[in-house]
């Protein structure tokens, strides 16, 4: 009994660094993930730079988006979840 109570803050310490800091992580980063996936033709999104445009094109790991100034080729992983998330709330 005096071992356990011994490394009871350690313990406790843990749980409390995994609830508040590891599984928040994982949850975001499972969120974009299923996002990244969701992607189509058509979707207007803006990208973690603040460019805006349309996706023209899509492959495995990256997306030709539309915009006022001509097609950009980008990563899947620059679309930001949040300001997409918001433009096509308000639209």
């Amino acid at each position: 009994m005096g071992q356990i109570s011994q490394f009871l803050p350690f313990i406790l310490m843990f749980v409390v660094i995994y609830f508040f800091m590891i599984r928040p992580q994982q949850k975001k980063i499972k969120q974009e993930k299923e996002f990244e996936a969701g992607l189509k033709v058509g979707d207007k999104i803006i990208t973690k730079s603040g460019f805006h445009g349309k996706i023209a094109e899509l492959t495995e790991t990256s997306v030709v988006i539309e915009t006022m100034s001509g097609k950009l080729k980008i990563e899947r992983s620059a679309i930001s979840l949040e300001l997409t998330a918001a433009l096509n709330k308000k639209a």
